[in-house]
């Protein structure tokens, strides 16, 4: 059934960027894919889905751009068509829903491409949530989470938010304590890697150093401990990431940042999933914000964040 009675409405949701703050990687399964045990927290660096919908018109008049004030150069080969994942998202919910119809679709992008830190899922996890309200779906949070793992591993994190324990292939979430913000500076590069790509130098590295990786089937429990006791320090002496030496492989600049990051005053950094941006641990907010000054000086484009933060929401809900 669809909504040709009504006017338009447009439904606005915001989704937090990730960083992995552990991330251990098994061996390459039969599947294809690899089975991890992450641990993710939602920064605020947020991606936003303006969903507005096109009464009287058939649930496949799916439409997407890029909003303008999108951060500049973010939005360069973005597709606008059924190849990116928010027209996947729609398109999903609009066979479950008895209420569809036709929507345009417009992103605001703030999270970089192909950087590591799940933009694309945000994406995707906000337009469920739009999707959702605007074609009055009713569909629990659960049943959405069920809808994203379709989509993608990161995507039912876009949905939760905060901090959370990813096991599988980071899909079966389990949410973590976090109960303080910590503090991190971005360092966020002019290009992006390809997930699978880093993925395929992991295996190549392990492959030539011979070394045999057991399937995770947890999280370190420092970095739990770390996080639940919100302990900077102690979190920086845990934090890990198996792809960081994959990334540096096909991008060995990211060497460079994260000494850099060290020597300006990081407690810590990582590459963040599979990169290439980097995650820098700060003690607390002054110092984030001093970091983050620091090396903007030395040329880097840094960004001072914070997490743990909600997951998707909607921020606005109007009528015409």
């Amino acid at each position: 059934m669809s909504t040709s009675a009504a006017g338009a409405r447009t439904v606005r949701v915001k989704a937090p960027g990730k960083i992995n703050v552990s991330f251990r990687a098994g061996p390459l399964r039969p599947d294809g894919y690899h089975s991890v045990a992450s641990l993710y927290l939602a920064v605020s660096l947020y991606e936003e889905i303006t969903a507005t919908s096109k009464p009287g018109t058939a649930p496949s008049d799916i439409t997407l751009s890029i909003n303008s004030n999108s951060v500049p150069g973010l939005a360069a080969g973005v597709p606008l068509d059924g190849r990116n994942l928010v027209v996947k998202a729609a398109t999903l919910l609009a066979e479950v829903s008895e209420r569809a119809c036709g929507v345009h679709l417009d992103i605001t992008k703030r999270v970089p491409v192909s950087g590591g830190m799940g933009g694309g899922s945000a994406d995707a996890a906000a337009t469920l949530l739009a999707c959702d309200a605007l074609w009055n779906s009713g569909l629990s949070r659960e049943e959405l989470s069920h809808l994203a793992a379709e989509l993608g591993a990161d995507v039912p994190f876009g949905l939760l938010g905060g901090a959370a324990i990813g096991l599988g292939v980071g899909d079966r979430l389990n949410p973590a304590l976090a109960p303080a913000a910590l503090h991190w500076v971005l360092v966020q590069a002019d290009f992006g890697l390809s997930t699978p790509a880093v993925f395929g130098a992991l295996d190549r590295l392990r492959a030539a150093s011979g070394a045999d990786p057991a399937v995770p089937e947890a999280v370190d429990p420092a970095v739990l401990s770390a996080l639940r006791a919100s302990d900077a320090p102690a979190l920086a002496k845990a934090l890990v990431n198996d792809l960081q030496p994959a990334s540096i492989s096909l991008a060995p600049q990211l060497a460079d940042v994260l000494a850099d990051g060290v020597r300006l005053g990081a407690l810590a950094g990582v590459v963040s999933g599979s990169g290439p941006t980097v995650a820098m641990l700060a003690a607390d907010e002054d110092h984030a914000l001093e970091l983050a000054a620091r090396l903007a000086g030395a040329g880097y484009n840094a960004l001072a964040v914070h997490g743990p933060v909600h997951g998707a929401k909607i921020v606005s809900d109007i009528r015409h």
